[in-house]
């Protein structure tokens, strides 16, 4: 499925991102893991902004935010957003791409949004 805002593949920086942010989750050593499976991974799965919002728990941002607003432009430009990294689980952790979600609810809330999504991964096997 492609969209119209999106580039089918996320970007490398978007990796050690995620790995920042499951780091204040989790133990490194599993967000390693995680981040080493959204690497390997070339499965794209497709979910509507109101329904990761829902899936997180999180609010979506104003059309304001600072980080938001330049996600806005760069699509107002022509620029892709990268697809989002998710870790599944109650609540789904957005790794990377909270204001890519929010910018893209803002444009469209029904918009479906690409996203590399793998499961948690335990580190006590």
């Amino acid at each position: 499925m492609k969209t119209e805002h999106w580039n089918d593949e996320p970007e490398e920086k978007d990796y050690p991102a995620a790995f920042n942010y499951l780091s204040l989750l989790i133990d490194p050593r599993e967000a390693k893991k995680i981040v080493k499976a959204m690497k390997r991974s070339t499965q794209i799965d497709y979910f509507m902004a109101k329904d990761l919002f829902r899936a997180s728990g999180l609010p979506h941002l104003g059309d304001d935010d600072h980080e938001v607003v330049k996600d806005l432009h760069k699509v107002k430009s022509g620029e892709r957003l990268s697809p989002v990294l998710l870790v599944r689980g109650t609540p789904l952790w957005i790794a990377d791409g909270y204001h890519r979600i929010c910018a893209s609810y803002h444009l469209d809330e029904d918009e479906v949004i690409p996203c590399r999504l793998v499961d948690r991964i335990s580190t006590s096997r």
